[in-house]
């Protein structure tokens, strides 16, 4: 099946921890928008199934290997990569993120700490200051960070992934006034409870939630990865340092 859609033809993605879950849609959707996309994540046999479905959609984009759980180092060389596969990167997705399940905050350990915080916090915050003022140079770009509904209220139990999406939420609009400026437009989607397979565990925890929602289900991927979509390309040219919630309305209860 070829691209439906060219809002994108021409421009390079960049969508971190895109071997699975969310990162996959995200990583299809671009494509079939006419983006080359550059798929990430540790997964090598993963991350080329990503791409292989990509092409064989009609899209292009190519695999590379990263560790974002490294440090900064790992963080540069990703950049480095990426901008090498595509030739220069317009798109950056901030997605991935290693998710802890509901913990007391008394058993949270310290490295577990380190570990989440690692992923979710400093590695966007460290890419980002290299590709942004890249973006800068070229002309302009779009990050789009994937946030999320824990990190607009609080909850017990899940106090370090909720601090790890309102850092999210709060470096888009931080960046959106740094970059906005300089022709880099930075948004976020906020994802309620999302059908894959990781949040599959966390079924027996959220299900009491759900069943106030207003559409009373989780979202697809593929309904988020719209959204993601949507704000990277020009029909959101005007729109900067915004909190978008896919959420089934969970903000509304």
């Amino acid at each position: 099946m070829s691209p439906k859609d060219t809002r994108l033809a021409g421009r390079r993605a960049l969508v971190t921890g895109s071997t699975g879950g969310l990162g996959v849609a995200i990583a299809k959707a671009l494509a079939a928008d006419g983006a080359f996309v550059v798929v990430s994540g540790r997964d090598n046999t993963r991350g080329d199934a990503v791409v292989a479905d990509i092409r064989s959609a009609g899209g292009d984009g190519s695999f590379v290997a990263a560790d974002l759980g490294a440090g900064g180092a790992a963080t540069n060389q990703l950049a480095d990569a990426a901008i090498e596969a595509s030739g220069g990167i317009d798109i950056l997705v901030n997605n991935a993120a290693t998710l802890l399940m509901p913990t007391p905050t008394a058993d949270v350990t310290e490295q577990e700490l380190r570990d989440v915080f690692g992923v979710n916090v400093f590695a966007p915050f460290l890419l980002t200051g290299v590709l942004a003022p890249r973006m800068v140079a070229q002309g302009g770009g779009t990050i789009v960070n994937i946030g999320s509904v824990a990190g607009l209220r609080g909850a017990g139990g899940s106090a370090v992934y909720g601090a790890n999406k309102a850092a999210i939420h709060s470096f888009t609009q931080s960046w959106a006034d740094e970059y906005g400026p300089h022709g880099v437009r930075v948004n976020a989607v906020a994802p309620g409870p999302i059908g894959t397979d990781r949040q599959a565990e966390f079924a027996d925890h959220i299900a009491p939630t759900l069943s106030r929602l207003p559409s009373r289900r989780v979202s697809t991927p593929e309904e988020v990865s719209a959204a993601v979509v949507f704000l990277a390309s020009d029909a959101a040219a005007n729109i900067h340092g915004v909190v978008l919630s896919v959420d089934g309305g969970w903000a509304a209860t």
